[in-house]
């Protein structure tokens, strides 16, 4: 997987993480990083701006780091010793994903569940959203969010979805016990098995012109209650 970027760069070096090759543009000049590159005991290659360009999807800075694929928790590992999950009913936008995590691991969420199909994997895009906290946040990748949703259930988890319609204000709901917290995708919300699953369905009520949030706003701010309410 190639990331890129100074900060995540610089996160990925400091980690002492595993890292299979380093490209440089032409001409980089970032002291403190060209340190951390030669400390980790790696040779940068140099290439063009329009050679890196070409291969970075985004703003590089100059920088990326050719890295080992994120390796996924098993959902037993997840689901382990756990009260307080989230699952994400396929989500489209990588940004969404990183921030969530950010927001998961900030908040000490016990782990997170997103579909192995159809939803947004761990990409460089994701790894520099969630600004360097991957490492510290339980995340399964499963086939079937349906059959996870009832073992779940099995383990005596309550879930909680979000929706605008037939929904409750999601702060009239008791978070006191193992909670799953459902956050649907950008556009469609969750899909209706996933609906059909659910114990409750909270909305954070609009009071402006914008009839929904951001799907990691959104995440934010229930992820936020929940932990309000158990404490």
């Amino acid at each position: 997987m190639l990331v890129y970027g100074r900060n995540v760069s610089r996160d990925l070096l400091k980690k002492k993480k595993k890292i299979k090759k380093v490209i440089l543009q032409d001409n980089f000049d970032d002291k403190d990083l060209i340190s951390l590159i030669e400390k980790n005991g790696l040779v940068p290659q140099y290439k063009s701006k329009r050679e890196i360009d070409r291969l970075a999807n985004g703003v590089h800075q100059g920088i990326i780091l050719d890295i080992p694929d994120y390796q996924y928790k098993s959902l037993d590992e997840v689901v382990s010793n756990s009260s307080f999950l989230v699952i994400l009913d396929h989500l489209e936008d990588p940004h969404n994903l990183g921030a969530i995590i950010r927001t998961c691991e900030a908040a000490g969420v016990d782990g997170i569940i997103l579909p192995k199909d159809r939803q947004v994997q761990i990409n460089s895009t994701v790894m520099k959203t969630s600004v360097g906290t991957l490492d510290n946040v339980n995340i399964a990748s499963v086939v079937n969010i349906s059959n996870t949703i009832d073992r779940l259930k099995d383990e005596g988890f309550w879930i909680v979805g979000t929706a605008l319609e037939n929904s409750v204000d999601y702060r009239e709901i008791d978070y006191s016990g193992k909670i799953a917290l459902i956050i649907g995708n950008e556009g469609s919300g969750m899909t209706n098995l996933v609906t059909k699953k659910c114990d409750f369905i909270a909305k954070i009520p609009m009071y402006g012109t914008t009839n929904s949030l951001n799907a990691s706003v959104a995440a934010g701010i229930m992820i936020y209650e929940v932990i309000r309410n158990r404490k």
